[in-house]
């Protein structure tokens, strides 16, 4: 069974920076895609970004170039640097894990989910 627990989140003004973090219990976590999508309020669950098991990284337009997505294999962690934050971005963030190295922007695709992260980013 998966597991996925995220941290970092929290209430930040605009310009600001956040790292989100997510805590893997699985098993061939280095061969897994990753992901993280986010659920703002009144709106559907966005993909952000994916991560796939040979650790190359695919983004939302909205997000390219503020956002990085990586992967540590030995600590079986998937992480999300988030820059230069936007009101916008405010949402749930939450990491899914796929059921092998490739990557979907489809949240259907992945078979399991933390339960998020709140980012709320202040004007």
């Amino acid at each position: 069974q998966v597991q996925l627990v995220e941290s970092g989140g929290g209430l930040v003004q605009a310009g600001g920076s956040l790292r989100l973090s997510c805590a893997a219990s699985v098993s061939s976590f280095s061969r897994r895609a990753m992901a993280w999508f986010r659920q703002a309020p009144g709106k559907e669950r966005e993909f952000v970004a994916a991560i796939s098991g040979w650790s190359r990284t695919y983004y939302a337009d909205s997000v390219q170039g503020r956002f990085t997505i990586s992967r540590d294999n030995t600590k079986v962690t998937v992480s999300l640097q988030i820059d230069t934050l936007k009101p916008e971005d405010t949402a749930v963030y939450r990491c899914a894990a796929a059921g092998d190295s490739s990557v979907s922007q489809n949240p259907l695709y992945y078979v399991s989910w933390g339960r998020g992260t709140q980012v709320t980013v202040s004007s």
